[in-house]
């Protein structure tokens, strides 16, 4: 067996072509452009009135007690309330009111938030490379010469030529010419325009009478784990409440007019 391996000719060698990468710090995959061109007018004029008539009472009377690991121990808790409560509402009138009148006009110029028609094209356009132009000329018949001698005329864009452009390192052409010169593969330009005109008018009203009367009386006592011991608790509540309404109104009234043009 013969196991003789032909050596490279320098004529290969010298055939032999390499581009050298860019630094990674330029070396990019994806090149994404966003222009975003956002237009607000906004516009919430907020109308509210609250009127309130109110008598409020709460006596709060509280009382706690305990033992807690005490043999022969006692716990009294005596909570005692008594009190006469008399509330009187009488002729009074609780009046809430809204008036809103609103007129508001929002537009946005066309001309302000329109893309750039240069720049859209621009963004809407890849390059990928220059096609080669056919000359005119044929190629002779009478080309003469070996195969891969060729002395005849060559028309761009033939095989011939392709072979050619492949065998100059130079000539690279596509995204990959760019990735390699320290652009990316795929270039995005993203332009976003956007108007919007936004209204919320809100008128509200709140009227109210109330008579409100919380008495509270607590008591509390606890032995917790103490034999022998008394706990005691004892709540005594003695009110007399008296709430009346006599004659008494609550209007309330929103009133809105909004005149809005967008």
């Amino acid at each position: 067996m013969d196991d003789e391996r032909e050596p490279v000719s320098m004529d290969e060698i010298e055939a032999e072509d390499a581009v050298s990468l860019p630094n990674k710090e330029v070396l990019s995959l994806l090149d994404v452009n966003a222009d975003v061109d956002l237009g607000l007018d906004l516009a919430a004029p907020i109308d509210l009135a609250a009127a309130a008539n109110l008598n409020v009472a709460a006596p709060i009377e509280a009382a706690a007690s305990a033992n807690l690991l005490s043999p022969d121990s006692q716990a009294v808790a005596v909570a005692q309330q008594s009190g006469s409560l008399s509330q009187s509402l009488s002729g009074v009138s609780a009046d809430a009111v809204a008036n809103q009148d609103a007129s508001i006009t929002q537009g946005a110029d066309a001309g302000e938030s329109a893309p750039d028609a240069t720049s859209a094209e621009a963004g809407a356009t890849a390059t990928t490379g220059t096609a080669a132009t056919p000359s005119a000329d044929p190629v002779e018949s009478g080309a003469t010469g070996a195969p891969g001698d060729q002395t005849g005329p060559v028309v761009e864009g033939t095989p011939a030529a392709a072979a050619a452009a492949a065998d100059d390192p130079g000539d690279v052409i596509g995204g990959v010419s760019s990735f390699l010169d320290g652009g990316s593969l795929l270039s995005a330009n993203v332009n976003i325009d956007a108007d919007a005109n936004l209204t919320a008018p809100v008128a509200g009203a709140v009227a109210a009478n109330a008579n409100v009367a919380a008495p509270v009386d607590a008591a509390v006592a606890a032995n917790i784990a103490s034999p022998g011991a008394v706990a005691q608790a004892q709540a005594v509540q003695n009110l007399d409440i008296s709430q009346a309404m006599d004659d008494v109104e609550a209007n309330a009234t929103a009133d809105q007019d909004a005149d809005i043009d967008q």
